[in-house]
């Protein structure tokens, strides 16, 4: 069982220690190449199924806290049982997915592994998990809530309207108003408009009195 053992010394650098054992355990059984990822902007993870004879694939982005990056990859081992089970003719993110999803996070659902407020919010949903927990802005916001860099961010929703920011692509902003569930905002070096999600992390600019 050395590979299990390999692959618990690099699981302690990304997820919870008292969620080791088993993630360790499920790549020796599952039988899927982890690779950790560069930041990407539009996805946490992915998961590939075997291609020409290689392994299953799973992706996770390495800037993810601890308890992100548990379930980045449990939703994504999710799609690998899924696959397992029902084939690849089945919704990406339906019936059959969800059920999984429910299943593997049950054995991380305790304080040992998760805090009692991310416990909460995960709790509430897996009512209905989405293809994204950025879907679920309660779940979303707890997670973010952990992360060691955030350079005094805050969420797009928590600024008041008319406040200028900087948004993760280093460009100047001024939040306008909300179009349902997004804000309409002005890039201010070219007046442009833009549409932002309300859980988008930016950084206010302070004007000088």
């Amino acid at each position: 069982m050395q590979q299990v053992d390999r692959n618990k010394s690099i699981l302690g650098k990304y997820i919870p220690d008292n969620a080791v054992a088993v993630i360790a355990e499920w790549i020796y059984t599952y039988d899927f190449k982890l690779k950790i990822k560069r930041a990407r902007s539009t996805k946490y993870g992915d998961y590939r199924p075997p291609v020409r004879g290689l392994n299953h694939q799973i992706t996770i982005n390495h800037d993810l806290n601890k308890y992100a990056f548990l379930n980045t990859l449990v939703h994504e081992i999710a799609h690998l049982s899924a696959f397992k089970k029902y084939g690849d003719n089945i919704q990406s993110h339906g019936k059959e997915w969800k059920q999984e999803y429910r299943l593997l996070l049950q054995p991380f659902l305790h304080e040992g592994v998760f805090p009692a407020d991310v416990i909460a919010a995960l709790k509430e949903y897996l009512h209905n998990p989405a293809a994204t927990v950025c879907t679920d802005k309660k779940l979303f916001k707890t997670l973010r809530k952990y992360d060691e860099n955030s350079d005094g961010r805050i969420f797009l929703d928590e600024l008041p309207t008319h406040t200028e920011f900087i948004a993760e692509d280093n460009h100047t902003y001024l939040k306008l108003k909300k179009i349902r569930t997004r804000y309409l905002c002005t890039r201010v070096a070219t007046r442009h408009e833009y549409l932002f999600h309300g859980t988008a992390q930016v950084k206010a600019v302070l004007k000088e009195l």
